[in-house]
């Protein structure tokens, strides 16, 4: 019996070993069989879990508005700012869903648990819109009382789709043979597509049934639908591939940082070159950090994680500037919509599904994209340089130089719509055609290459939070667009008239908005040309 204790505890030990050193395990703990756990069929229902919470995510995004102002009796103003605050807070806290997915649970079980915290923040909004005694009374502001709970609701959803973005396309990726780098692409490809599948639901067949059924079916729909998402999700654990957390990867780094501070004065280790055996792309940046060798509480595979790290934030900081143009597609955009001329035959198009042709662009260039991919990848496997320009910062490159561009088309077509509405002529909606098509392809890029960038080029232990910061990048372009729109009317306003001032986008400066756009993204790309040449 002592030798049968002893062989099980050490054959554990040997486990818990391989495991340490970055090996993947099944849900029983032991090491994960490849011809088991993980694989693409693992990997899709990452896919297909990311249809149904974005159409819920964006739904709700759409619903909220209408909520709160016939509701909840806020103002337009209030309501428009309460679901960007919403919206901005969810992207920004997948930060925190890929600190805790990295640090403390795997991503499994940080996906179950923030999904469920979503699911019961949707829950409470549902009770709330149903039950009139949750709700104020006509022309009336809402208690106390009845706000604590709406925000209560609100805030845990955005919490829990902060963890869920953060969480589940690393956990896709997590199932595919990293050495394989073709695959852990595509897998990206198509979650990007996923996630626009589901958009696009959510401006069609949601729009239709709160226009139609009412808005309090927004909620319903979406607590089934999202729960639907959970248990396809839960019932994919037999095959799916589990990584530890490593622990905190914050302490890491700040121990590295501080240890560097505290022996800023000392020349570097002699020994700096064999110490750091990490990966051999950051031998020769950040050699400031080396210094932290000399604190013996540091190993160098931590300085490593720490360099790495640093050396995605500027290619991640580069990517702002484009979902600031990203932002018109739902605001200003919108607007140009809703003076123009919407029919199309006897049907008119609903405002809230002008999305949908950004969204249908996006879909489109996917499947597209990956034709050519496999084509040039067939004829040219023996030429790297026309393999390399399908690599992550390459695409994020070309997505940039698309933004500008938009920005450039969509300052023409303003121009064009505000001399026919000077002349009466209403133009077609589909004119913001150029704008929408190259701003789709160019978020297509962009978000795709950055998903698959910061997964694969981050730190074994950091790959949720890394990956958060795609999602990081979209929160902050929307505030710096609201920025930079008081900017813009405070810099105009003290040299005439407001750009963007009134309602009437008739006798406002849309298209010189949109032109300094367009020139701040062409100084961002040749701000990210210098860094990515530099990575």
């Amino acid at each position: 019996m002592k030798r049968l204790c002893s062989y099980l505890f050490f054959w554990r030990c040997a486990v818990e070993m391989n495991i340490e050193n970055g090996e993947f395990e099944d849900w029983r703990g032991s090491k994960a069989d490849p011809a088991k756990h993980g694989g693409v069929t693992a990997s899709s229902i990452a896919c297909v879990v990311e249809v149904l919470e974005n159409m819920v995510f964006l739904s709700n995004a759409t619903n909220f508005v209408e909520y709160f102002l016939k509701s909840m009796h806020y103002s337009a103003a209030e309501s428009a700012n309460m679901v960007t605050n919403f919206m901005g807070t969810s992207f920004l806290l997948t930060i925190f869903g890929g600190f805790v997915s990295d640090s403390f649970l795997t991503r499994f079980k940080t996906f179950i648990i923030f999904c469920t915290l979503e699911l019961l923040g949707l829950i409470l909004l549902t009770i709330q819109a149903q039950d009139s005694r949750l709700l104020p009374a006509i022309n009336s502001k809402p208690s106390k009382t009845q706000e604590a709970i709406l925000y209560t609701g609100l805030y845990a959803t955005a919490a829990g789709v902060g963890g869920v973005k953060a969480a589940l396309p690393a956990h896709g990726a997590d199932q595919l043979d990293h050495s394989n780098q073709r695959v852990v692409s595509s897998f990206f490809n198509w979650f990007f597509f996923s996630l626009c599948f589901g958009g696009l639901i959510a401006s069609t067949v949601m729009i239709w049934i709160q226009e139609n059924l009412g808005w309090n079916w927004g909620f319903k729909i979406s607590v089934v639908t999202l729960s639907v998402a959970l248990c396809i999700f839960s019932m994919g654990f037999p095959i799916y591939r589990y990584k530890r957390p490593g622990g905190s990867p914050l302490s890491r780094i700040f121990k590295v940082l501080a240890s560097a501070i505290a022996n800023r004065k000392a020349s570097l280790p002699e020994a700096e070159n064999t110490q750091i055996y990490g990966e051999k792309r950051n031998h020769d940046k950040f050699r400031f950090l080396n210094k932290a060798l000399m604190g013996e509480s540091v190993a160098s595979t931590e300085v490593e994680e720490t360099k790495t790290f640093i050396g995605l934030l500027p290619i991640f900081a580069s990517t702002i500037m484009m979902n600031c143009c990203l932002a018109q597609l739902m605001t200003f955009s919108v607007q140009q919509g809703n003076i123009m001329n919407r029919s199309l035959n006897s049907f008119k198009i609903p405002t809230q599904s002008l999305s949908v042709f950004p969204i249908s662009i996006m879909l489109a260039s996917i499947p597209i994209y990956e034709y050519f991919v496999r084509m040039f990848r067939s004829k040219n496997n023996h030429h790297p340089g026309i393999l390399n320009m399908f690599q992550p910062l390459r695409r994020i490159g070309l997505g940039l130089a698309l933004a500008s561009g938009s920005m450039a088309a969509a300052a023409v077509v303003e121009a064009k719509r505000r001399e026919a509405a000077n002349d009466d002529v209403v133009l077609s909606v589909f004119w913001l055609v150029w704008q929408y098509l190259l701003l789709g392809v160019s978020d297509m890029l962009t978000l795709g290459g950055m998903l698959e960038f910061f997964y694969s080029e981050a730190p074994d232990t950091m790959r949720s939070m890394s990956t958060a910061l795609s999602w990081c990048s979209t929160a902050m372009g929307y505030f710096i667009s609201s920025v930079l729109v008081t900017i813009s009317n405070s810099v105009s306003g003290h040299f005439g008239k407001e750009w963007l001032g009134g309602s009437d986008l008739n006798h406002t400066r849309l298209d010189l908005f949109y032109m300094l756009l367009c020139i701040l993204n062409f100084i961002n790309l040749l701000n990210y040309i210098f860094w990515a040449r530099r990575y």
